[in-house]
């Protein structure tokens, strides 16, 4: 009896007799993912929302009598007359350097079964861009370790460059090539002891793809040690299309926490045509008015405020977005793409004819453009490659002509001939990046016509041959590039020697 008494008299003590604010709902409707709730009276635009069972929500919808609000967990619990209450929170998720090396869906929760992330700050999903003053130019190179995009489509630290071509044209390995790069230039720079070395941490978001995909690029990314310095954002196909809708902002939060606190990150958005799709599922869902292609009208906003947040900030860190588009049979004038354009500061397409033709990465150099441009590049890369784009151009436009004739004059047939080798030359395997330095020197080779007398077929084994014996025997060499960053007197007279030691090597094979 005593024990009932003083289980009692702790109840009683614990009992509050404050009042407390409280804004509580119903639900009127719920279908589809969305419910619709009468009596919230206080809510915010982008609150969290706790419906019972502990299952989450985001109001999207403020309007007169009611509120739309997405689900974020399982909607088959819920039912109408259920209570709804606001939270007071805005959609945040955990950020911090303690994600590295995690996967985690648009919430920011684990989901690689590596238990739970030690995350001590949260930062907001949706954000205000950094405005114009604290910003600063564009002056530092992102390197991907391809070489058609370093040399002629440059990239730089806090730019925003679009990827945009058919299905199964190699969009996402472009941007796994970077991340891979990025970690091997981190792993690089930490040993050396550089104080003034700055590593890059990447952010991969993932949106309605295939979980076979999604698995095989994480295992691509543990297979080449970059895990470690990579936080995956996974919202895949089966995730309903709220998930795959927060999913680039979350990732563009946990980014921002990086470049405010003075580091650089870059982050891939894989892919904003499934993005702008999952927005219009949810937009028709909530009754919005439907536009073109029945797009919300605020799809153009949804894309600028997410990749407006990519920026090189002055005395702090950048975020560099690599957004990803697919088209539909190469049309660049679609709705999403041209949106996406005119946001970006410039776009690598790849094309569908480039790429069954075997020239892989398939970067069509006429569409191609990099509105940075050299203020990205290294000194050595301009003074190796300052002219490549031009002659390829001319290689393309000249090659749509000849095979119509027959009699080419000899300074055409130079053209050509030169372009093919250059062609030839920028061939390279996926998930293989190649260091800038390398790039450097084997563009040097080419500069100087080391490759004039070798067969256009044997041009691709040259150039690894050629890689292979400045990797393993001209170390020296290759580090004194990569500390100048430009060519010198000394530097060029050891890739004269280097490069001649190699041909007669070459050639007695």
């Amino acid at each position: 009896m005593s024990n009932v008494i003083e289980q009692i008299e702790q109840q009683i003590a614990k009992l509050s007799t404050k009042a407390v604010r409280k804004n509580t709902g119903v639900i009127r409707t719920v279908a589809d993912g969305v419910a619709k709730i009468e009596g919230l009276s206080d809510v915010m635009y982008n609150e969290m929302v706790s419906f019972p069972g502990g299952v989450i929500g985001i109001a999207l919808n403020l309007e007169e009598d009611e509120v739309g609000c997405v689900v974020l967990g399982d909607v088959s619990q819920l039912k109408e007359g259920d209570e709804v209450t606001t939270t007071g929170k805005l959609l945040s998720v955990p950020v911090g350097k303690s994600l590295l090396g995690r996967v985690v869906d648009a919430l920011g929760r684990p989901v690689d079964g590596k238990g739970p992330i030690d995350s001590k700050e949260a930062y907001p999903v949706e954000k205000i861009a950094p405005g114009i003053i604290v910003r600063k130019s564009v002056s530092q190179p992102l390197f991907t370790g391809i070489m058609a995009i370093d040399s002629m489509i440059p990239i730089g630290r806090g730019q925003r460059e679009l990827i945009i071509g058919d299905r199964g044209t190699g969009k996402t390995t472009i941007c796994i090539d970077t991340i891979i790069n990025q970690a091997r230039i981190n792993k690089v720079g930490l040993a050396s002891g550089d104080k003034n070395f700055r590593p890059v941490y990447s952010i991969y978001v993932a949106v309605g793809q295939k979980q076979s995909n999604v698995v095989r690029t994480i295992s691509a990314l543990e297979a080449a040690g970059a895990l470690e310095y990579t936080v995956i954002v996974a919202a895949t196909a089966a995730d309903n299309p709220a998930n795959q809708y927060l999913a680039p902002f979350s990732g563009a939060a946990i980014g921002e926490w990086f470049m405010e606190n003075g580091m650089d990150a870059l982050i891939v958005y894989d892919d904003l045509s499934k993005h702008a799709v999952a927005y219009r599922q949810i937009s028709l869902i909530l009754k919005r008015p439907s536009g073109r292609e029945a797009y919300p009208g605020d799809v153009f906003y949804l894309h600028s405020r997410l990749l407006e947040r990519a920026a090189r900030l002055d005395g702090k860190g950048s975020l560099t977005a690599l957004p990803v588009i697919e088209t539909q049979a190469g049309d660049v004038s679609a709705y999403i793409p041209t949106n996406v354009i005119s946001i970006t500061d410039g776009q690598i397409f790849l094309e569908t004819d480039l790429f069954n033709q075997g020239i892989r990465p398939a970067v069509s150099v006429g569409l191609s453009v990099s509105r940075v441009g050299s203020a990205a590049q290294i000194k050595v890369t301009k003074q190796v490659g300052g002219k490549l784009k031009g002659e390829l151009a001319q290689f393309r436009e000249l090659a749509a002509f000849a095979q119509f004739g027959s009699d080419l004059d000899a300074k055409t047939k130079a053209t050509l001939d030169r372009g093919a080798r250059i062609v030839e030359l920028f061939k390279q395997p996926q998930l293989n990046p190649i260091a800038i330095e390398v790039q450097a020197s084997v563009l040097w080779a080419l500069q100087k016509n080391y490759f004039d007398s070798i067969e256009v077929k044997h041009i691709v084994g040259a150039a690894n041959s050629l890689r292979d014996f400045l990797t393993s025997r001209k170390d020296a060499l290759l580090t004194s590039i990569r500390n100048e960053a430009k060519l010198t007197d000394p530097i060029e007279a050891g890739l004269k020697s280097a490069c001649d030691e190699w041909k007669s090597s070459f050639a007695a094979k």
